[in-house]
């Protein structure tokens, strides 16, 4: 299942450059490359982001084709050295340092340092898009010496290692950001450097190997990204060896039974319901009414329709913030009415702003939202740019779109507390931040995840958000030309692969 927003008509150009499979460089293909570091491997991914500048909305596949982060992920999913070769967290958490890899360069030639990673901050700080306020916790940013960052927080905030390997903050080129040319060429430190002379508009963005690169080599030398948003036509490309790796839809897998096209699914993106206008007088004010509103939701109706698979709460079994004692909102109607008659019956009318990839999930809800007299919300769908300024912004009184936080402290800092981003009525219950404040006074210690889990537990009592649902993205891949290729080990990130483990086959 894809979750891409940023997909266009796929031009005829760049569907005869895919599927007479000539690549825009005229590299030699994987598998007559022959030998690891020197071939070119194919991906597509639907779409194009808009801007590659930090702090905007795109995808981890495309991001880390280019980009790196501060703090990456090892093969088994846990925080890893990355562009800073160590951390520390003090004690309170209120402040983290962060001593970087010394003798890395810019694909531009710029130094990396300290001043470039208080550039990249401040951008995305400063930045009108979906990571600011992920940001917006860092108070100031000290830079005693090159190769060393401390980041001084307005409280404690244990989470932020976390943050920083996500999609947040990727590091560019200061002098990019500063010109404004990082929108549409990105600079970045990774193995593979854009190359615009090697790219054709709207068609093919060609990276090529970045020789001063300061880690290991990785298996290809060069990566190609196409955009072809047509899943019958990326489905021919891969089968046909003319592209290496696809995103893909469920409806499309039967096209690869019998060929050398392997696939596979991970979970990659959170969907769900968030009640906005919930202060005093707001339509969703009264914790009864949005009770009955999540037991009138079939989450499994809608994943029937639209695919991936239902779920009680945010957070996955083993992790921070996950609750055994949550148990969602199990579709009940006669529970739904009670409370909504108890609610007095009331009168919502209003509106929702959903993007082509959520329209079928938001109608599907408020459809069956609707069963409850008086309740009336309509979907209109805009634009994914539109979407993205503002299915969050206040200006709605509810919303369903992608929680990306991938722990309970930054769920509840964007969505819940009483200054989130995504709290736009400043509501919060006593009980909430009475227990928010234990967990997060509790940083990095034991005791942290029985206190998350209240928290967890709180939110989901008061219906703050219901209806959870995961996505899953699906890969398609040449066997007969790259092996190697498997799911990302940075959790819920849409498009993204190993990309730097991936090989030439055979």
């Amino acid at each position: 299942m894809k979750f891409t927003a940023l997909r266009a008509t796929i031009p005829l150009g760049i569907a005869a450059l895919v599927l007479t499979g000539c690549t825009q460089s005229g590299d030699p293909t994987p598998t007559d490359s022959g030998s690891e570091a020197s071939g070119t491997l194919r991906l597509n991914f639907g779409a194009f982001p808009e801007t590659w500048a930090p702090g905007y909305e795109f995808e981890g596949g495309p991001m880390r084709i280019v980009y790196e982060n501060l703090i990456t992920r090892d093969d088994a999913g846990d925080l890893a050295p990355g562009l800073a070769e160590s951390w520390e967290l003090s004690e309170d958490s209120t402040s983290l340092t962060l001593n970087l890899q010394q003798g890395v360069t810019f694909h531009d030639g710029e130094p990396f340092n300290a001043e470039a990673v208080a550039v990249n901050i401040d951008t995305v700080k400063n930045t009108p898009g979906p990571f600011g306020a992920q940001l917006a916790v860092i108070e100031s940013v000290e830079t005693p010496d090159e190769s060393t960052v401390v980041l001084n927080f307005t409280g404690p905030t244990p989470s932020m290692p976390t943050t920083l390997s996500t999609r947040v903050l990727p590091i560019a080129s200061p002098a990019a950001i500063e010109d404004g040319s990082i929108a549409t060429d990105p600079i970045g430190t990774a193995p593979w450097a854009y190359d615009a002379d090697g790219s054709t508009a709207g068609t093919v963005m060609s990276f090529t190997q970045f020789e001063d690169y300061w880690g290991d080599e990785p298996g290809f030398a060069n990566v190609e990204l196409y955009a072809i948003p047509d899943d019958e036509a990326a489905a021919a490309a891969v089968i046909n060896g003319e592209i290496d790796v696809t995103d893909t839809e469920e409806e499309v897998l039967p096209r690869y039974d019998g060929t050398v096209v392997e696939t596979f699914q991970y979970p990659a993106i959170r969907n769900n319901v968030m009640f906005f206008d919930r202060g005093p007088g707001g339509l969703f004010a009264d914790v009864e009414v949005r009770q009955a509103i999540c037991y009138s939701l079939d989450v499994q109706q809608m994943v029937d329709v639209n695919g991936g698979e239902a779920a009680t709460q945010h957070f996955l079994e083993g992790s921070q913030g996950y609750n055994p004692d949550i148990t969602g909102y199990p579709t009940d109607v006669d529970e739904a009415t009670s409370l909504w008659e108890s609610a007095g019956s009331p009168t919502i009318d209003g509106e929702m702003i959903a993007a082509p990839f959520t329209t079928t999930q938001s109608t599907i809800y408020m459809d069956q939202a609707s069963q409850l007299p008086g309740f009336g919300i309509a979907v209109t769908t805009v634009p994914p740019p539109e979407w993205f300024q503002g299915w969050n912004s206040g200006t709605y009184p509810i919303g369903l779109g992608s929680n990306d936080e991938l722990t309970p402290f930054e769920w509840y800092k964007a969505w819940f507390a009483a200054d989130a981003g995504g709290n736009p009525s400043g509501v919060e219950s006593d009980e909430l931040k009475a227990a928010a404040d234990a967990a997060i006074a509790a940083g990095d210690s034991e005791e942290a995840d029985a206190l998350w889990a209240d928290v967890t537990k709180i939110i989901a009592d008061e219906a703050l958000t219901c209806a959870h649902a995961r996505g899953f993205e699906v890969i398609a891949y040449n066997a007969d030309t790259v092996a190697n290729v498997s799911a990302p080990s940075y959790p819920f990130e849409a498009n993204n692969l190993n990309l730097r483990e991936i090989t030439p086959a055979g």
